[in-house]
């Protein structure tokens, strides 16, 4: 086998191994509570209180996690991390239909988030580091791991709901994720070369302008985002007849796994602050279409965008040169995500179709931050060596700048 065929299988192997991480520990270990809260509803009289309660416990654990991983930094490379937050995932999983105190649902989704955030940073570390630059492409089918998570856990979860109840659910997710754990067990290896993308050749003059109203567009979306992804199949579910709630999250699963790959090709044509304006009315639509009670429509404008926002936000935080700037984001992010389902708690013995318009609302303000951003956003210069991106000339840099 040649030289360049052994790094594309290489790379091959860490995607593969990456989107399993990310399958579980986001796609599973974060939203497989999604699906289920319908059934918990049903069959253990779980309110739409306790539900938000639980929401908001797995996203507090997920900034406590985000704020250890920048505390240690070392540990974003760390295989012996990243196996710990494995079993602790799967361990918190299949607990939760041996007891039916909420205490302890909450506080086992609670470290279901903050074993989902380590997960989470070391695998996007590795993507990071380690993919060679000439197989960038494969970092879209990394990320993909997370609608692949959604779509398989809500298949397994509707599957699971024609014979059993949500104790059968919640311990065929901890079973899931076992599964794409044991495949991502390797993922972090001592012998792993890095491969960076290469420095900017010119300092941006000022770059919090463009960063600070970054920073507000994506705690927005963090809030707006987490309410739809938390109460969307509940949504559907109380508006709808048989499965079709349940269904509506693996279709949010299978819109969300060509997304990045999507999006990152748009990247080529558009800057990033246009296109996270595009993606976040899309996303601002979609959520509403699914308070209108068009939830399928709502639920692949949502799952086409949410990965495809995550991916532009970072790589445009980074691309502005601010130091720790996808660690603030991602802080902030987890802030959002903590604060939504507290933001509509008590409009929740309503329903749900109020909380979800809300979200709209926020996520079409988060579009109005981004907008902003658009004005001389500085071009990003793309080495010409790389084949997936175009080369720079005087018109794509103007084009840049201006769009």
């Amino acid at each position: 086998m040649s030289l360049k065929a052994k790094v594309v299988s290489s790379g091959w192997v860490i995607a593969l191994r990456a989107g399993a991480a990310l399958a579980a520990a986001v796609g599973v270990g974060r939203f497989v509570f999604t699906p289920i809260l319908p059934l918990m509803q049903e069959r253990a009289g779980v309110t739409a209180e306790l539900g938000a309660a639980l929401a908001t416990s797995n996203y507090l654990g997920y900034m406590i996690g985000a704020i250890v991983m920048m505390a240690v930094p070392r540990w974003a490379r760390s295989a012996l991390a990243l196996r710990i937050s494995i079993c602790v995932l799967v361990l918190s999983l299949m607990a939760m239909p041996a007891t039916e105190l909420p205490e302890a649902w909450i506080a086992l989704r609670g470290l279901a988030g903050l074993a989902s955030a380590i997960m989470f940073v070391v695998a996007a570390s590795v993507i990071v580091h380690t993919i060679p630059k000439q197989s960038h492409h494969l970092v879209g089918w990394s990320y993909g791991g997370v609608g692949a998570g959604i779509a398989i856990s809500g298949a397994v979860v509707l599957m699971i709901a024609q014979f059993g109840d949500w104790r059968e659910a919640w311990f065929a997710s901890g079973v899931l994720t076992a599964i794409l754990g044991a495949f991502a067990w390797q993922l972090v290896q001592g012998e792993q070369s890095e491969h960076t993308s290469p420095a900017h050749t010119e300092p941006i003059h000022r770059p919090h302008r463009w960063f600070v109203p970054l920073v507000a567009a994506y705690f927005l979306e963090g809030v707006g985002y987490i309410i739809a992804g938390t109460f969307l199949v509940a949504a559907i579910a109380s508006s709808a007849s048989g499965g079709l709630g349940k269904l509506s999250w693996i279709v949010v699963g299978l819109a969300a796994i060509p997304s990045c790959l999507g999006w990152a090709w748009l990247s080529k044509k558009l800057a990033h602050p246009t296109l996270l304006t595009i993606a976040l009315l899309l996303q601002a639509a979609g959520i509403g279409l699914a308070a209108l009670d068009l939830g399928m429509a709502g639920a692949v404008l949502f799952g086409g965008t949410f990965m495809g926002i995550t991916t532009l936000a970072l790589d445009a935080g980074a691309h502005l040169q601010v130091p720790t700037a996808v660690a603030i984001l991602s802080l902030v992010y987890a802030v959002g995500q903590t604060a939504g389902p507290i933001l509509v708690a008590p409009l929740l013995s309503d329903g749900f179709h109020g909380p979800l318009l809300i979200a709209a609302v926020i996520v079409a303000l988060a579009a109005v931050s981004t907008a902003l951003i658009r004005i001389r956003f500085p071009a990003v210069h793309r080495p010409a060596s790389e084949s997936t991106f175009e080369p720079v000339t005087a018109e794509t840099v103007g084009a840049g700048v201006n769009r």
